[in-house]
Formats: C-alpha cells, sequence, structure tokens
C-alpha cells in the first residue's frame, strides 16, 4: 500500500524518538500525533529511563497531546508509532479516540491490534482505522539490532 510523503517523514520522526529511546537503554518504540498536519506531541519508551511500568511511548505521547488540547478526547488526530501498541496502549487509544493508527511493525509478543489480540474486534465504544506496515523494516532492524545488542552485553 503506498503511503504519504507527509505520513513518512512523521514516521520517520517516530523511528527517530524510537533510536533516542535505544540510546536511553529502552525498547527502541517512538510514537507521533499529528492532528491536521501538524505534530502536536511526541513520546518514546521510558520505562527504564523512569523506571516506571506505564512509560510507553503511547502514553507518553496521549498524555502530551491532550494537555495540548486541553481534553482527553483526540479527535482529528493520527498516530504513528513504530510498534504494534500492546493491550495497555491499545487502551489508551480507543479511549482517546484517535481516529487512526500507523504501526510500522507487528509486535508478535504483545501486540493488541491484530498480532496477538486484537482489542477491534470487541464492542468497545470506539475502534481507531489501523494501517500496518509504514517503514517496516526500517523498525524492524532497530528492534532487532537492540535486542541482539542487549543479549551479547
Amino acid at each position: 500500500m503506498p503511503y504519504s510523503i507527509k505520513n513518512t517523514e512523521f514516521m520517520l520522526e517516530a523511528l527517530s524518538l524510537a533510536r533516542l529511546a535505544a540510546s536511553n537503554g529502552d525498547v527502541p518504540v517512538g510514537c507521533v500525533i499529528v492532528r491536521d498536519g501538524k505534530i502536536i506531541s511526541v513520546g518514546y519508551n521510558r520505562r527504564q529511563s523512569d523506571n516506571n511500568a506505564v512509560a510507553h511511548a503511547e502514553t507518553e505521547a496521549i498524555t502530551s497531546a491532550c494537555r495540548f488540547l486541553g481534553g482527553w478526547r483526540l479527535p482529528r488526530c493520527t498516530m504513528f508509532v513504530t510498534l504494534e501498541p500492546c493491550p495497555m496502549c491499545a487502551g489508551a487509544i480507543i479511549n482517546a479516540r484517535i481516529p487512526e493508527v500507523y504501526i510500522a511493525a507487528h509486535d508478535f509478543k504483545s501486540g493488541a491490534f491484530g498480532s496477538v489480540l486484537n482489542l477491534c474486534n470487541y464492542p468497545l465504544n470506539h475502534r481507531p482505522k489501523i494501517h500496518y506496515g509504514l517503514l517496516e523494516n526500517e523498525s524492524v532492524v532497530l528492534l532487532r539490532s537492540f535486542f541482539l545488542k542487549l543479549r551479547n552485553n
């Protein structure tokens, strides 16, 4: 599926944030939230650096976007994330009413938008439109090199 140049740029920014997470010793996941063609918030994994189990890229970006927009709903927003969200983050996306999510790579260990389970299959109050594969290879290479380095240390 072809993606727009702008969407590719947003995912490249998410990958840059994922690299920042890796440089801090966290699993390299980055997230960007866009509204009306502009980035309104970003996040990256900070579980290790913050000693916080819920400091995932998606929750960081959602919290920042809610503050920026002054409410808990994120209408007209699109999320770009380098790895498929876990159940906690998928739930946060649904609760924030984010209409559309672009995901670079599947997470076959804990992904909650289709890989392990799919929260969109449940009769919840909101179901975001999910797109997979935008810069998937770049994300997978980053994740694999991070875990290889971790195992070798």
